[in-house]
């Protein structure tokens, strides 16, 4: 399998490398990744300005793929039709850190990531882990590949991401996924309020208050509860029903 990864902390994140890592002992990989940091861009491209992929090299000379100064919806573009040595046959995303739960899946530039994958008809998937201090990469790349590897592609919708989140709680790669909705319920509508040097006020986004749990299991309450959370996202714009009732109001 040809694999293309990419995240949205940076070409030399740990989560990525350990990632690359696992999955390159069976299969081909290569890697287009951000400069820095672009965490909370979701599917943000760069038009403004060029974008300069500056080739990776390992202790070898091998080309292992491009750091570029742009999103992750721009590398994986730029990998997919530019730069990777072959068509992918599965997008990666990850592994953030962070996880990457709720309605935060709309604003995460890991998932941005694969969703602009998605969008030329590849499969994608996007990994993430709880960011604590001794964040397990090697355990979260074990548990998401070999969740990854059982999934049949063919038979999920056009243009979904498969969402993996890996709790701190875990400890073990024998584990049973929760195959989850994504919590829709608002969150971190709270602001951290002061003022800075120059005397102006600010207003510092927090991730508080948590959402209020929905009535069924979805992948914030799994999380929350130790378990690896699988979710599929969906890239279609549409609303149907949303369309059919606005075309009624006005026939």
């Amino acid at each position: 399998m040809k694999v293309l990864i990419t995240n949205d902390d940076g070409f030399f994140a740990r989560g990525l490398k350990t990632l690359a890592r696992h999955i390159e002992q069976q299969h081909d990989v290569f890697i287009v990744a951000p400069q820095t940091e672009q965490s909370g861009i979701s599917q943000a491209i760069t038009f403004l300005r060029p974008l300069n992929p500056n080739q990776v090299f390992n202790k070898q000379q091998q080309c292992t793929g491009y750091s570029v100064n742009g999103t992750p919806a721009d590398c994986v573009k730029l990998g997919i039709h530019e730069l990777a040595p072959w068509r992918p046959d599965l997008i990666v995303s990850g592994i953030n850190f962070g996880l990457n739960v709720g309605i935060n899946v709309n604003h995460s530039g890991t998932v941005g990531g694969a969703f602009a994958g998605s969008m030329f008809g590849i499969p994608a998937a996007s990994i993430s882990i709880e960011g604590t201090e001794n964040a397990d990469f090697a355990l979260a790349a074990e548990i998401s590949w070999s969740i990854i590897e059982k999934i049949q592609w063919e038979k999920l919708p056009d243009k979904s991401v498969v969402n993996i989140n890996v709790p701190r709680q875990v400890q073990s790669a024998d584990v049973t996924p929760a195959f989850v909705p994504v919590e829709t319920n608002p969150l971190g509508y709270h602001f951290q309020k002061g003022v800075d040097p120059k005397k102006r006020h600010f207003f510092w986004a927090t991730n508080a208050p948590g959402p209020e749990p929905s009535p069924f299991l979805t992948d914030t309450q799994a999380v929350f509860a130790g378990r690896v959370s699988v979710s599929t996202l969906s890239y279609d714009p549409n609303c149907p029903a949303g369309l059919n009732a606005l075309s009624n109001q006005f026939e």
